[in-house]
Formats: structure tokens, C-alpha cells, sequence
């Protein structure tokens, strides 16, 4: 459908990226608020703050994640039964063609029998409760009535299961876009924060960054835990050929990912569909409460709304995409920055 704007009239993307700036530049007042006249944070703090917020950015992607899902789900299921609408209404058209010829046939004689008066009628329902059928119309005149009728009643309920999926499907874009609004700020507010350090310590704080991307593939001692299964095991070395490779939030592969982006992507490469957010892939499998019993490729999820999920490689360590600003890489339990709640065993 074709767009009228009015000149001049900023588009929705620029009046999007306004937002998001305005309200990066309210957090960070808020932030110099807090702080003692002429206080500059240090590095360590920046750091913690935007940390903070890229932690906050990856709950709000798995959200949006979770949108995304509903949304194309409905989509499926709202084109399945308007294929089903369409072809009902070709064969519910077919039997009243076939009547209508024989309705145009009396209308030449002069005579409408009541079979046909009941094909016109408004409410065929009440016309048929009224009319003697045993008088009045013959065998086949009744079972195709009545095959129409039921026609009519088919297409209504799925009618209006078609306008209830797309009252959810119009629920589901509404918080799309708030999810990735808030993605989109958070992630604003921490670039906006990490412009305030000097170029020196956005210089100490990439090498920091650097050296911990480089150290999880070059020193990591993962011990020889064993798989739980084939399956879990491919997914396992599939994830393994992703090291490196950015996260980017809401993205699921082959070369950029978020948390639950890489679990699903990996164990798709297996051969196995899991769910694409952190907190539905919690749902599934077998679950395990305790770090010993974990075996490598098992899912891992972390924090209490289960926002972050990985892979179990062994010896206390994870497979995963932690955040923006790193990469896909290993990463001790214990430095994941919440508490671990349990593995999943698909």
C-alpha cells in the first residue's frame, strides 16, 4: 500500500532515533545527577555501568526474540486458515451455483419451490426449522441445504478465529517494537557512556576486552567431560566453529548471534529445532539442577528471568555470546555475572 506524506515531515525512523537519543541523554543526566559536582567516573566504573547496560539490552533482546517468534507463528497460522476461508468459500460457492440453476430454471416457469425459497432465504436456519422438509423438498434437495449450512457455519468460526489471531498479531508488533525500542536505548546509553572515557581508557578497556576473547580459545582447560548424546555432542561442535564470531543482539546466525541465537542455531545443525528464545528453550529437555551432573552440550541458564543461556563445555565452563562489545567464546561459570539457575539435556 502506497504512502501519502505531507513534505518535510520527519520520517518515523528519524523520529525513532530522536527518541533513543533524548532518552540516552536523560539517563546520562541522570547519571552526572548522582555524582558529585565535577566527580568524573573512572574507567572501572564506566565499565560496570555500561556492563550494566548491555546486560539490560540482552533481557530486552531475548523479549523482543520472544515477540518475534509469536509474531511469525501467528502469521503461519493466519495465512493456514485464510487458505482454509478461501477454499470453503470456492466450495460453498459451487453448491450454491448448483442451485442457482435450478433456481433461474423454475424462475422461468414462473415456480420457486421451497427448496429454492430456502437457498434465498436470509436465514436458511429458521427457514428449515419452519419449512415440512418431508413435504416440501426431496432427499437431495435436503442434504444440499444442508451441506451449504454447515459450509456457512465452518467459514464463520474460522472468520472469527481469523480476527482473534490478528488482534494477538497486532498485540505481538506492539511489543516487538517496545522490546526493540528499549534494546535500542539501552545500547545507546552505553555507547553515549563509554564516549565519556579518554582515548586511552577506551584504549586499556578494548585491549582488556581483546585479551579475554583471545584467552577462552588459546588457555581454556575444559577437562573431558563426555555428551549426554550424538545430538548434543554436534550441536556442541557446531558451536565450536562459531569462536570469534560477534554477538549482535536478536541475531541467530551464521555469523553474528545472541545467547540464545547460538544455542538454537548449534543444536539446529544437529539436526534438532529447539525454540529460539532463552526462556522457551528452558522449557524443554530434561532438566539439571547440579553443575556436576552437567555434560558437554547441555544448555545452561543464568539469571533468575533465565535471559542468558549457553552451552555447557566442561569443567565449569560455558560456550556462549555474553553480550555486546564481545565475541562467541568460553567463559568460566562463575564470571557470567548472575547466578546459574540450571541446565537443560535436549
Amino acid at each position: 500500500m502506497a504512502s501519502h506524506r505531507r513534505p518535510k515531515q520527519p520520517s518515523r525512523t528519524r523520529v525513532t532515533l530522536l527518541t533513543t537519543a533524548a532518552a540516552a541523554a536523560v539517563a546520562l543526566s541522570s547519571q552526572a545527577a548522582n555524582a558529585a559536582p565535577g566527580e568524573k567516573l573512572t574507567k572501572d566504573e564506566v565499565k560496570a555501568k555500561v556492563d550494566k547496560l548491555y546486560e539490560e539490552q540482552e533481557q530486552a533482546s531475548e523479549k523482543l526474540n520472544g515477540a518475534e517468534a509469536k509474531q511469525e507463528k501467528l502469521q503461519k497460522e493466519i495465512s493456514t486458515i485464510q487458505d482454509n476461508v478461501a477454499r470453503g468459500q470456492a466450495d460453498l460457492n459451487e453448491l450454491r451455483d448448483s442451485m442457482g440453476l435450478a433456481a433461474a430454471a423454475q424462475y422461468r416457469t414462473g415456480s420457486i419451490d421451497s427448496s429454492l425459497q430456502l437457498f434465498l432465504s436470509s436465514d436458511p436456519d429458521d427457514y428449515l426449522d419452519k419449512a415440512s422438509t418431508a413435504d416440501q423438498l426431496s432427499a437431495q434437495q435436503v442434504e444440499a441445504l444442508k451441506k451449504i449450512q454447515e459450509k456457512q457455519r465452518e467459514l464463520a468460526q474460522e472468520r472469527a478465529e481469523a480476527a482473534e489471531k490478528l488482534k494477538d498479531l497486532a498485540s505481538a508488533r506492539t511489543e516487538l517494537a517496545k522490546q526493540k525500542k528499549i534494546a535500542q536505548t539501552k545500547l545507546a546509553e552505553a555507547r553515549q557512556l563509554y564516549n565519556t572515557l579518554t582515548a586511552k581508557e577506551k584504549q586499556a578497556l578494548a585491549a582488556e576486552q581483546d585479551r579475554a576473547n583471545r584467552s577462552s580459545a588459546e588457555r581454556v582447560d575444559l577437562g573431558n567431560t563426555g555428551s549426554a548424546s550424538s545430538r548434543a555432542a554436534a550441536a556442541f561442535a557446531a558451536a565450536k566453529t562459531r569462536l570469534g564470531m560477534p554477538y549482535v543482539y536478536s541475531a541467530s546466525g551464521p555469523t553474528t548471534f545472541d545467547c540464545s541465537g547460538l544455542t538454537s542455531w548449534s543444536y539446529a545443525q544437529a539436526g534438532v529445532s529447539i525454540p529460539r528464545t532463552s526462556e522457551s528453550q528452558a522449557t524443554i529437555g530434561t532438566k539439571i539442577y547440579s553443575v556436576s551432573d552437567l555434560k558437554v552440550g547441555d544448555l545452561v541458564f543464568f539469571f533468575n528471568d533465565l535471559h542468558h543461556v549457553g552451552l555447557y563445555a566442561g569443567n565449569g565452563q560455558i560456550l556462549h555470546a555474553p553480550r555486546t562489545g564481545t565475541v562467541v567464546r568460553y567463559e568460566s561459570m562463575s564470571t557470567i555475572g548472575g547466578p546459574f539457575m540450571f541446565g537443560v539435556r535436549v
